[in-house]
């Protein structure tokens, strides 16, 4: 299997050097990275269009090559698609590990999952994986430290798992491991993530009348009220969260209601004055 190995947080960050070691230790998997040349968090599903994409071989300790990008993750996944690597063209998706969780709503600032989203894009299966610090955060920004060794291991395992029991078609699995031993695995949907959010100014530009500087988020609430079947819950609940995902955001039952109105006649002549 030609797996892409893609991260948010760029090609040297530990998260994917650990994965990168145990994916490499898979029988048939045939594996290439190509990651941001540095960190590239909350980028969304952002791509590069107004400039060329410089890229750069980096070496790796073991003496294996990855690629660097001065793009986005999305920007990654497009450039393996497309060819950056001769005779090679990817199976599967890997995007990960994050240092941090990407829980509930805050997938959709992710670039980790943005790289996977973009997968599923493009007709491949992708798997987006993420975790929390050892301070049990259940922000998505990065806090203390991490030790990534036991959710390399668990996303080798998923991957090689895919080779008899495939992802549904145009779906990915976004992975959100616990930043301590997990006490179970547990299928979740999306939860909602809310923040004490607050405008704060810090400081005023003495030099030019009008300019300020503000801090516009604050800290994550504690879930105490989340529902239990959310990623949100089972995360702290300090279990393994697998949520599929997939790309259709319209909203069926709306489809439907807006077909009962009369909108054409919005079309009618306006008066003109």
């Amino acid at each position: 299997m030609r797996v892409l190995l893609t991260n948010d947080d760029g090609i040297d960050a530990e998260g994917l050097r650990c994965l990168r070691r145990a994916l490499l230790a898979l029988p048939g998997v045939d594996l290439r990275v190509i990651a941001p040349d540095g960190n590239r968090s909350a980028t969304a599903r952002s791509i590069t269009i107004r400039r060329p994409l410089w890229v750069q071989e980096v070496a790796f300790a073991d003496g294996g090559i990855g690629y660097s990008t001065d793009g986005t993750p999305v920007d990654c996944v497009r450039l393996a698609s497309l060819g950056l690597i001769p005779g090679w063209s990817p199976e599967l998706v890997v995007s990960g590990i994050n240092h941090g969780s990407n829980l509930g709503d805050d997938i959709s600032y992710s670039g980790t999952v943005a790289a996977a989203l973009e997968a599923i894009v493009l007709g491949l299966p992708g798997i987006a994986v993420s975790q929390q610090s050892d301070a049990l955060e259940l922000d998505f920004r990065q806090s203390e430290a991490f030790d990534f060794r036991a959710a390399a291991a668990f996303t080798a395992r998923l991957v090689a798992e895919l080779a008899t029991a495939p992802l549904l078609a145009d779906t990915l699995l976004n992975v959100n491991f616990p930043g301590c031993e997990p006490e179970g695995v547990e299928v979740a949907r999306l939860g909602k993530r809310l923040y004490r959010d607050q405008l704060e100014l810090i400081e005023s530009d003495p030099d030019r009348a009008g300019r300020h500087r503000y801090r516009v988020y604050g800290e994550a609430v504690d879930p105490a009220d989340e529902e239990p079947d959310t990623d949100v819950a089972a995360i702290a609940k300090r279990r393994v969260a697998l949520t599929p995902l997939h790309f259709d955001l319209t909203h069926h039952a709306g489809v439907k209601a807006l077909m009962r109105q009369d909108l054409g006649r919005l079309l009618a002549p306006l008066e003109r004055t």
